[in-house]
């Protein structure tokens, strides 16, 4: 009799983790199976099991057979060798199942005797034969990182002043006199390829325009009205591109200006602290950035809405890594070059590991979603509901303009989004408000919109 639990295993049909074969009777096509399994996470062949899940069996005779089958392919027709384990379950009759348990594969990738590189593809399996798709395989086993492949930027589009600047900053070390001496430094310090243009760290760290290189590698910001994606409907949008740090310090200003304000004892004229703890992005930013698969060609998308924030990553957790694994504090470190910088000061960077645990020991209401169909990685940051109070229109209450006046003197350099917060009106009423005071002369800047202050005249 078969066993419920394996009936259980069968019922529920094939998978990636399961395929089930009538009968084999050629090795080189029993060998492609097994690469394919070795190649993805491992797998199971229920031998003597029809697609449907029907159970014929095998004979006596074809145990012996498939059984030497199976170790003539497993040793003979699959590079490099596997290690493979069957097991013989009696079934109906005098018939017999073979399991076959072919394990996650160590040495990959695993080619067939024709040299032919086989992963699963759902319950079938597929030839490997793209570039991006070999370039992965190769990053799951160590073999390869994305962030060292060369781009077609030479050493001319560095930011000369940048790299200078963190030469003579963590180095002590001046910038090279020559071009051969600058590319030299750059390929002993994994920042340029063999071919003598920078690699993808080189371009994303230190390059002058990164976004000319490396479109695709941005950050996109939207603050969405509700809880829900509109079509055409935000409230606030901005694209976010340039080095690392560039791209830190601009996610970083938009989740701050979008964010509530919240008085914390404070007195009433003061502009309030944030309502979730700034480090808990920190974290977060730095993750995404250093952490997202960069064989996908795709921005990190950072979406602000009523009662969440979510930061999305192109790609899924690599290898083994889980949601429970990085709730404990484990990392796998994908980019390791981007990685050794980051740790060199260029972000805020506390250590491997540690960013999402500390993010939550901040902030608890965070969740992780891993989706490896769809190649994403989702922080979703919950916001605490909002307690709601009337708001008085500035066109129709005087002391909207004496509010603002009195932010003002309080902090000269307080922002749009923050008055609007205070005073409980849109970025959009409150710049109204401050054309007419400064139409009445009570009110001027000085200096740019970033950088400058706001000088009362009253």
């Amino acid at each position: 009799m078969i066993p419920d639990t394996l009936r259980a295993l069968l019922a529920a049909g094939e998978d990636s983790r399961r395929q089930f074969k009538r009968d084999v009777t050629n090795a080189d096509a029993l060998a492609a199976e097994m690469a394919a399994f070795a190649n993805a996470d491992g797998g199971t062949l229920f031998l003597g099991v029809a697609d449907d899940g029907s159970v014929p069996g095998l004979s006596r005779m074809d145990v012996s057979r498939i059984n030497q089958l199976i170790s003539n392919a497993a040793s003979q027709h699959v590079k490099s060798p596997l290690i493979v384990q069957t097991e013989n379950i009696p079934a109906d009759g005098d018939r017999v199942i073979i399991v076959l348990t072919v394990p996650k594969g160590q040495d990959k990738p695993y080619f067939d005797r024709n040299g032919v590189i086989w992963f699963k593809n759902g319950a079938d399996k597929r030839r490997v034969n793209s570039r991006e798709e070999l370039r992965r395989l190769f990053q799951s086993v160590d073999i390869f990182h994305a962030d060292e492949l060369p781009t077609r930027a030479g050493i001319d589009k560095l930011d000369r002043l940048r790299f200078r600047d963190f030469l003579r900053d963590t180095y002590n070390q001046p910038y090279p006199d020559s071009p051969e001496e600058l590319l030299t430094l750059l390929q002993n310090m994994n920042l340029a390829a063999d071919n003598g243009t920078l690699n993808l760290a080189g371009v994303l760290l230190f390059a002058e325009k990164p976004e000319w290189i490396k479109p695709q590698f941005i950050i996109k910001a939207i603050r969405y009205p509700g809880n829900a994606i509109h079509v055409s409907e935000y409230l606030d949008t901005e694209d976010f591109s340039g080095t690392f740090p560039e791209l830190f310090e601009g996610a970083m200003a938009f989740i701050m200006r979008n964010l509530r304000k919240v008085q914390a004892d404070k007195g009433v004229n003061a502009p309030g602290v944030p309502e979730i703890p700034p480090v808990v992005f920190e974290e977060l930013l730095v993750n995404a950035l250093v952490h997202r698969d960069y064989l996908v060609s795709a921005p990190i998308r950072l979406f602000v809405f009523d009662n969440r924030i979510e930061i999305i990553s192109p790609g899924h957790l690599p290898n083994n890594l889980t949601v429970e694994k990085i709730r404990a504090g484990n990392s796998n470190i994908r980019n390791p070059i981007l990685a050794s910088y980051v740790a060199k000061g260029l972000l805020p960077y506390r250590g491997l590991g540690s960013g999402i645990k500390r993010a939550l020991e901040d902030w608890p209401e965070i969740d992780f979603a891993d989706d490896r169909d769809g190649c994403l990685f989702t922080v979703t940051v919950h916001r605490k509901e909002e307690k709601s109070s009337p708001k008085s229109s500035p066109k129709s209450s005087p002391k909207s303009s004496q509010k603002i006046i009195e932010l003002m003197q309080h902090n000269p350099t307080v922002t749009i989004a923050d008055l609007a917060l205070s005073v409980g009106v849109t970025n959009r009423a409150i710049k109204k408000q401050i054309e007419k005071l400064k139409q009445q002369g009570r009110l001027r800047r000085v200096g740019p919109a970033r950088g400058g202050h706001w000088e009362v005249l009253e």
